[in-house]
């Protein structure tokens, strides 16, 4: 990812792009062209070191929203098996790099993955829904009190975001945004 490539990178409109349970969902661009390479990249090509122009993109779309406020950052997890394969989560380091970037806190241990999903890629919502249920874990003891940013590649339907707020909920934490660097579908 070079300056040039990364300036090119479209953002789309600083708005809300949907509500799911209630909670706000921001998404920084459109899925397209070098947007998608580095995601792709990152994710499927072992190029670690785009977590960094990821996160940046993420963090300069957000600071709009959240001036004055302070975010405990959760990224997506997935599951162990898929992050030993890949050999990191993608997630977790635009994390750090995010919060490295924002001086938010992070926190990874507060959400797990205990269910090894399929690829949400060809799924339709209900399946989608199906395939994630019960796919998450909380753990209270790991929650430092703070507003929850949850954080994604990816938004397609929201059913990853909707999940994870269900199980936040169910424990009582619900202050939660969301954030995902990227939608398919323009609101």
């Amino acid at each position: 990812m070079c300056s040039n490539c990364f300036d090119e990178l479209d953002y789309l409109p600083r708005k809300i792009n949907r509500i799911i349970n209630g909670k706000k969902v921001y998404c920084a661009g459109i899925y397209s062209k070098n947007l998608q390479k580095l995601i792709r990249g990152l994710k499927y090509h072992k190029q670690s070191d785009l977590a960094y122009y990821l996160a940046r993109f993420m963090a300069e779309y957000f600071k709009n929203f959240s001036e004055n406020e302070v975010f405990e950052v959760v990224p997506v997890p997935i599951h162990s098996k898929r992050e030993k394969k890949r050999k990191y989560n993608h997630m977790n380091l635009v994390g750090e790099e995010f919060c490295r970037l924002t001086g938010y806190c992070l926190n990874t241990e507060l959400i797990k993955r205990v269910k090894d999903t399929k690829p949400q890629y060809n799924l339709k919502k209900s399946e989608r829904m199906k395939n994630l249920n019960g796919a998450f874990e909380i753990n209270k003891d790991k929650y430092k009190g703070g507003k929850i940013l949850i954080i994604d590649d990816i938004c397609t339907t929201g059913s990853t975001f909707e999940e994870m707020i269900n199980e936040l909920e169910k424990i009582g934490i619900t202050n939660i945004v969301c954030l995902s660097a990227t939608t398919p579908f323009f609101t």
